[in-house]
């Protein structure tokens, strides 16, 4: 986690500097700067909580000097009215960094409350559920962390980490077998190549050419199924495209290896969590 907040240090500067600008003009003129109080952070529905620790980092950028008292953990499930978090500082600190703090909170709980959803539906099949690229600009590290605390994997971070030859590469190269000989002949060390395809010939084709997984994008189920057979382990099959919770169960029942799914992230709903000053 450490690391985490240190890769994002600055997206924290840019939060605070977004909202605070030239000067937080109400908190500045209702409260003395040696005023000091306590807050709870709660939550108003039932969540999967995630980035507990980046919230108390945003209160401590504002106060050095802030303390924190929690029960729980990042991937913890949270009730509707339960205490989340104490915070302990100054007044201007707890109330100017409020608003930023709850954003980081709700929108990494929220992907993480989501995620957990789609774990819970394939628990037991042995599937790998994985999320995509398709992130906030920014806050890909933060939004894939909090898809590991839901219970889900990281596919890749970028185009640096993993080869995937997708259908744009491939209508630049002239075909599946051309592309994926142009990588094997690369100077680089060897890696793990996956290929999109789009139907069962192009399964066979990626098969023929020696591809490590076969991604298979908005395939009907029973072309899955063929491909499975098809492949007959000889390849890891992902499946990506048109996945929804209602739908996951009957995917994860072809025999599919990896199940990717961009919604984790793209279409996590900001869960709903608050923030009162005690006595």
């Amino acid at each position: 986690m450490k690391e985490l907040i240190d890769q994002n240090r600055e997206l924290i500067r840019l939060a605070l500097e977004e909202d605070i600008g030239a000067g937080d003009i109400t908190t500045d003129a209702l409260i003395a700067p040696e005023s000091t109080a306590t807050a709870v952070i709660f939550a108003k529905e039932p969540l999967i909580i995630a980035g507990l620790r980046l919230a108390q980092e945003i209160f401590i950028t504002l106060d050095p000097a802030a303390s924190f008292d929690t029960t729980f953990e990042d991937g913890d499930r949270v009730d509707s009215n339960d205490d989340i978090l104490t915070v302990r500082g100054t007044s201007r600190a707890l109330l100017t960094g409020e608003r930023t703090a709850l954003n980081f909170l709700q929108r990494l709980s929220g992907i993480s409350t989501n995620t957990r959803k789609y774990v819970d539906r394939v628990a037991g099949t042995g599937v790998r559920l994985t999320d995509t690229r398709k992130t906030t600009p920014g806050w890909r590290s933060l939004e894939k962390y909090a898809v590991t605390v839901g219970g889900a994997h990281n596919h890749r971070f970028g185009l640096y980490d993993a080869v995937l030859i997708k259908d744009n590469h491939i209508a630049a190269c002239g075909g599946i077998s051309e592309a994926v000989a142009k990588v094997r002949s690369d100077k680089a060390p060897p890696r793990q190549i996956e290929v999109e395809v789009a139907d069962l010939d192009q399964v066979n084709e990626a098969l023929e050419s020696g591809a490590d997984i076969i991604m298979l994008d908005n395939m009907d189920l029973t072309d899955v199924r063929k491909a499975v057979t098809v492949v007959n382990g000889r390849a890891l099959i992902e499946v990506s495209g048109g996945v929804t919770l209602d739908r996951l169960a009957e995917i994860a029942d072809t025999g599919v290896d990896i199940i990717s799914i961009g919604a984790l992230t793209h279409s996590a709903r900001a869960v709903d969590i608050s923030m009162r000053l005690v006595e």
